[in-house]
């Protein structure tokens, strides 16, 4: 299975009276994992959450919910790691399934929450300011407010903001150069290019830039060079198959898959421009 049929295989999030609903798989534990040098997966087997190492501490990637920090905490322990180094907080974009378990993770490790201009206001009102969703969380204060090209750095690693939006006003893509055997490669960890169901893309007046958004972000994620194809949630890349081929030979590297991204972004692009015309008729 390719990654675009994986994809095709999963519904996108649904929605109903202004709440995610949640994915059965969201709140299943997934075997953290090793991606590339200093870049693992710690999250459940539907949310995706990434830690960075270095010698100065640690970056982590979404947070989900406070429900799920256990199974990001456990995974962080089984790999080796301090839960407690963690000295960075980042996210993919402001909804609850990626944030809502900022504050608690902020309170426990007393790492600074950074976070991309369209999304700090809600994640730090506790999702206040959301388009279309009204589901909130605990308020989590944000310590610097992220512009596109701003990169964030600890240690050794160094990690580039680009701002993606369109699925929330600060969906966030995340760029950062990693080693596997020696060899360096470029990680792109998607934010979001999905019309989540309900979405206006036609005369919204809650998101007037919201089509502009979209087609700015489809235009970014095609330019960028990309080995390793990462995402906001694991269904963008085919994370089971791919970590399935991994204990199979380790020796193999799954996850660069320069062709899958391609396939991805294409294919949701087209589906972002189908849903405009269903929308205009």
């Amino acid at each position: 299975m390719n990654s675009t049929q994986f994809l095709l295989a999963f519904p996108l999030l649904s929605v109903t009276a202004g709440t995610l609903i949640a994915q059965s798989d969201w709140d299943e534990p997934f075997p953290p994992h090793r991606i590339a040098d200093n870049l693992y997966y710690v999250g459940s087997k539907g949310l995706a959450t990434y830690l960075v190492t270095t010698t100065n501490g640690h970056i982590l990637i979404n947070s989900s919910f406070e429900r799920t920090l256990p199974i990001i905490r456990g995974g962080v322990e089984k790999l080796g790691f301090r839960f407690a180094d963690i000295k960075i907080l980042l996210a993919s974009h402001a909804h609850s399934d990626h944030v809502a378990g900022h504050a608690l993770i902020k309170q426990l490790t007393g790492a600074r929450v950074e976070v991309m201009e369209g999304d700090a206001n809600v994640i730090s009102s506790g999702g206040k300011g959301q388009y279309l969703y009204s589901e909130g969380w605990k308020p989590c204060a944000v310590d610097r407010v992220l512009k596109d090209g701003d990169t964030v750095t600890l240690g050794e690693a160094k990690l580039i903001a680009r701002l993606t939006p369109g699925h929330t006003r600060g969906c966030t893509t995340w760029l950062m150069q990693a080693k596997d055997r020696g060899k360096p490669l470029n990680v792109v960890i998607i934010g979001s290019p999905n019309v989540n169901p309900g979405y206006q893309l036609v005369a919204n007046q809650d998101y007037p830039e919201i089509t502009a958004d979209y087609a700015k972000t489809f235009r970014l994620l095609k330019s960028l060079p990309c080995d390793i194809f990462l995402g906001a949630h694991g269904n963008y890349y085919g994370m089971e198959a791919k970590y399935a081929r991994l204990q199979k030979d380790p020796n193999t590297k799954p996850f660069v898959d320069p062709e899958g991204y391609q396939a991805y972004v294409e294919e949701r692009e087209k589906s972002f421009q189908e849903t405009m015309r269903k929308q205009m008729k």
